[in-house]
């Protein structure tokens, strides 16, 4: 076998990984604030969280929500910070795309050179070699390099982990943490024990991704930080100042990227959210939009303590109405249709086409439960109403105000949401007046509320008052697509 060295595609390679990693470090802490919580459980029951990283005490005497758990990190942690959870998970999926194929073009370089001989271990007397090396690295010396090859027998199996076993592991998690493809593949959601059981590996594997580069600048510095910066720079141990001197500048440059995007981001939140979401959404739509739910959790699975998320409407009218047992409420269906209709709570009920289902529900912020609901199949009842050829979406307003029923709103206006006419059709997606065999509570909707089994909560929208059939939404609220698209900057679409 030829001596292994560092060729330019592994320099490469490298050096974009430092900026990828760094920035899904950042924007993956950004997302955990705003559920920093972790569970092994599908419940999420209050105080059965195995880490919480937050002080925060929630009141027992009063109605709170999850958003009152965010937490703000600072930027110096976070990316962007300061609770901007839609921008940060942009940026998160950024990052993922271009690290995933980045170790994509690794892999394959990897196996089509010779140098898969720098990972792959061919004998089994590796194993007690790596041993020795831990007992020569704590006496503080420097173990000897395996013959022909870069690595030393612990640094070898160390790397090979890392490639084929953290980076994999990471991958998955992340992707059984997608309602859409946990509806569609329940299945592939239990390897993991769960969603939360995923979200909490994928928050060990984020801590394993720390202690990994942690060690591996104390190794690099303890070999010689000159001689090895000057492999991965030059390709050999030659010109180890300069290589040094071009680490320090290199750095520094990862660093000022950080810095730049942090400041653009938090100083123009619209703008990279549109540029981020221009290269998120496509990929997105592509692998995961016509996916649909299938999902029948077994009854006796239902979580006992759902969270809320979203303050009920504290206007008189909507207190009228719940007070009267909502006999009084109408859902009226308007926009693009040859039939405008209006139905009352008991129309619904008395629908022909009544549909149960038992699923998981996936907030954004990151807790889950799983509940039974009752109600219409949404499809059905827009086709009774005519949509005209040009209607591409259903807009879905509410009797929430948010100024006046939250105390610290983010944004002005009535809540509303919007998805299109393919979620619509999708065979759960229906308008759930029932809750766990009883009628809707309050907190979670009354008197009806969207089912979208493969989109995150937020798109789920509650305290329906009206269905507008639209060709376009930029003429609604922002134009964004709905409240926290318009004013928390996240994605139209919400599979993962």
């Amino acid at each position: 076998m030829e001596e292994l060295g560092f060729p330019a595609w592994i320099r490469a390679t490298h050096f974009l990984n430092i900026i990828f990693i760094s920035f899904l470090i950042r924007s993956g802490i950004e997302i955990l604030s705003a559920h920093p919580k972790l569970y092994w459980n599908d419940d999420c029951r209050h105080g059965s969280e195995w880490l919480r990283i937050t002080s925060k005490t929630m009141p027992r005497d009063k109605l709170w929500t999850s958003q009152d758990e965010e937490e703000d990190f600072s930027p110096l942690v976070a990316m962007p910070g300061h609770s901007k959870l839609g921008l940060g998970r942009q940026w998160h999926f950024l990052n993922v795309i271009f690290w995933v194929l980045t170790g994509v073009v690794y892999v394959m370089l990897l196996f089509i050179t010779p140098e898969w001989h720098r990972l792959i271990p061919t004998s089994w007397s590796i194993f007690p070699q790596a041993w020795q090396d831990v007992v020569t690295y704590l006496s503080f010396q420097l173990p000897d390099l395996l013959p022909g090859e870069p690595y030393n027998a612990i640094q070898k199996l160390t790397y090979a982990a890392v490639v084929f076993v953290l980076a994999p592991l990471q991958i998955a998690t992340g992707a059984a943490m997608s309602p859409a493809l946990s509806a569609r593949h329940p299945w592939y959601v239990k390897l993991f024990g769960g969603h939360q059981a995923a979200r909490s590996l994928h928050f060990l594997s984020l801590l394993a991704w720390m202690v990994f580069v942690t060690v591996h600048v104390a190794m690099v510095v303890a070999h010689g930080f000159g001689r090895e910066t000057a492999k991965m720079i030059f390709g050999s141990e030659e010109h180890a100042v300069a290589a040094t001197g071009i680490t320090f500048v290199a750095l520094g440059a990862v660093v000022a990227l950080h810095v730049i995007t942090t400041q653009f981001t938090l100083k123009f939140p619209r703008r990279t959210q549109h540029l981020l979401l221009s290269v998120v959404s496509p990929l997105r739509r592509a692998l995961l939009r016509r996916v649909t739910s299938g999902q029948d959790y077994p009854r006796p699975g239902i979580s006992p303590q759902p969270r809320v998320n979203g303050r009920p409407p504290a206007g008189e009218t909507y207190k009228e109405l719940a007070e009267n047992d909502f006999k009084d409420w109408r859902l009226e269906v308007h926009g693009l249709v040859e039939r405008p209709m209006s139905f009352s709570l008991e129309d619904l009920r008395t629908f022909p086409s009544k549909q149960t289902q038992t699923t998981l529900h996936h907030c954004i912020q990151g807790w889950s439960y799983v509940a039974e609901w009752d109600g219409v199949p949404l499809r059905q009842l827009i086709e009774l109403c005519r949509p005209l050829p040009e209607a591409r979406y259903l807009a879905f307003h509410t009797m929430q105000n948010v100024p006046e029923s939250e105390p610290n709103p983010k944004g002005p206006g009535n809540f509303y949401g919007t998805i299109d006419l393919e979620l619509m059709s999708h065979p759960q997606t229906i308008l759930a007046y029932e809750m766990n065999g009883e009628p809707l509570p309050i907190e979670y909707g009354a008197p009806l509320r969207l089912r979208v089994e493969t989109q995150l909560g937020f798109k789920m929208v509650k305290w329906l008052c009206a269905i507008e059939v639209v060709e376009s939404y930029e003429h609604i609220g922002k134009g964004q697509g709905g409240w926290r698209e318009d004013n928390q900057y996240y994605g139209t679409d919400a599979g993962i």
